[in-house]
């Protein structure tokens, strides 16, 4: 008999999260208190463009998109999360309103630090800043990596850099090769129609570079998929 896996919790993203531990037993405590989980179904918007920020957001389980959408329909998808990574951070600090939407791919549940959380620990925690500090250089060289992917590259190569932006800590900490993701959801994230995703698919996994299956997407040769259009 096949015992099904626990869903995540809030308590289990905390133990994955290097910044928790770096903070004093009472910041712990504190911290634990005042988070607060939301669920987020399928489709559903976490934040939308324009709006100003009260939270930075932990994914306990599940899986955003960030894009930005024109008045004639055009989307642009701007990298997603995972399970395990927390972001929001740049729209609290910058205290403006919010310039993409995130949205749900699949139903979802986040783990919700008030701002004004967020800013007595940027205040008090070199540790936490540290963190921020970080992940915030990361996500600039991420976007500015996304940016020249949509210029430059043909649609095999945004496909598997799609496939690889899931792979970075910062939008799933835990580096599986093996993603829980859809076809579908894949297509969304690369901007790209789902047949035209499902063909580069096809010929990745013809290579042998990726299997693909019920339970998602394995990635089998991570450097013949970074290479792509490099």
């Amino acid at each position: 008999m096949t015992i099904a896996p626990k869903p995540p919790t809030l308590d289990g993203l905390l133990a994955q999260s290097p910044w928790f531990h770096a903070l004093p037993p009472a910041v712990q405590a504190d911290v634990r208190a005042g988070l607060v989980e939301q669920a987020v179904p399928l489709g559903e918007s976490l934040g939308r463009r324009g709006e100003l920020p009260g939270h930075w957001y932990g994914v306990i389980d599940g899986l955003f998109k960030w894009s930005v959408s024109s008045a004639d329909g055009r989307t642009v998808s701007l990298g997603g999360q995972l399970g395990g990574s927390w972001f929001g951070e740049g729209t609290l600090i910058r205290q403006k309103p919010r310039n993409a939407d995130v949205i749900a791919l699949r139903d979802s549940r986040v783990a919700l630090m008030p701002r004004d959380m967020f800013q007595v620990l940027r205040e008090t925690q070199p540790a936490f800043n540290e963190f921020l500090l970080r992940q915030i250089n990361e996500r600039l060289h991420w976007f500015m990596d996304k940016h020249v992917d949509h210029s430059l590259l043909d649609t095999d190569a945004q496909v598997a850099r799609a496939l690889c932006g899931l792979l970075h800590p910062l939008h799933n900490p835990s580096e599986s090769p093996q993603l829980r993701l859809s076809q579908e959801e894949l297509a969304s994230m690369a901007s790209l129609s789902r047949p035209r995703c499902n063909q580069a698919l096809s010929r990745m996994r013809a290579r042998g570079w990726i299997r693909t299956g019920y339970g998602g997407i394995t990635l089998l040769d991570v450097d013949a998929l970074l290479g792509m259009g490099s």
